[in-house]
């Protein structure tokens, strides 16, 4: 038998784990102030939820971040039930944001939708926003609101399974996506659990009247994969979209 050579070892070699963490992609908001609270900004290819009462400013905050897509040479996709066309690109031109000229530039398609039409499309499979999203090489999608699409099934059950199957089509397009829901409570308790536990994100915005003044807030209630601060912060609408305060908490 040939003599071990010196040095040599007798005992197996040891299987060591990778010492590299797996690297979360993020997505810039576009909100100021608020990306270095969540780590960079979104998680790539999550599903958040922008919950608010009306005036909030979640219209405001869901086309900041269409924008701040475009600028990144990620195209992006607002579908809405609620706002007419004509009246939302003229509301966002007062932040500056010329919608109808990123749309003429094949960066911006803005959908007006029935609820009854996403619920086909979740049928469908996809279907024309599928074909949308193809054609632009869309990033970045929002959908205000997400609560006139609940109202579509009646119980939690069935919303649970609709809001699963428009997450798992979401995740098919490769899209980081934004969906508004009407909450005029100020802890998030409005928003459907069937909603709540199955988004990646959940961002409360406030706009509540005391002592005879108002006060705008912002809250992270949920992340995954992100640590977050446990505060609600003061946010101001300006003539540029919203902008987070990281240094003024708000006592409810």
């Amino acid at each position: 038998m040939a003599a071990q050579s010196k040095g040599a070892s007798n005992k197996s070699p040891v299987l060591r784990k990778s010492s590299k963490r797996q690297v979360i992609r993020r997505v810039s908001t576009g909100i100021s102030g608020l990306d270095p609270m969540i780590q960079g900004g979104l998680k790539k290819n999550s599903v958040n939820l922008i919950a608010g009462g009306a005036g909030t400013g979640k219209s405001i905050f869901s086309t900041q971040f269409i924008i701040e897509g475009i600028l990144k040479g990620e195209p992006g996709i607002y579908i809405t039930f609620e706002e007419k066309k004509k009246k939302f690109y003229e509301d966002m031109k007062d932040f500056g944001w010329d919608l109808q000229a990123f749309e003429d530039n094949g960066l911006f398609v803005f959908l007006e939708y029935a609820p009854e039409q996403v619920k086909s499309i979740l049928t469908e499979g996809g279907g024309i926003v599928e074909s949308i999203i193809e054609k632009l090489k869309a990033k970045r999608i929002v959908i205000d609101s997400i609560t006139s699409f609940s109202l579509l099934y009646e119980d939690e059950l069935t919303k649970k399974e609709a809001a699963l199957r428009l997450f798992e089509l979401i995740d098919s397009w490769d899209c980081t996506a934004l969906l508004t829901s009407q909450d005029e409570s100020r802890n998030g308790g409005a928003i459907s659990t069937a909603l709540e536990f199955e988004v990646d994100g959940i961002i409360l915005l406030y706009h509540v009247k005391e002592k005879g003044l108002r006060k705008r807030g912002l809250e992270i209630l949920k992340m995954r994969g992100t640590k977050i601060p446990e505060r609600t912060f003061s946010i101001e609408i300006t003539g540029k979209g919203i902008a987070v305060n990281p240094k003024k908490i708000i006592d409810w």
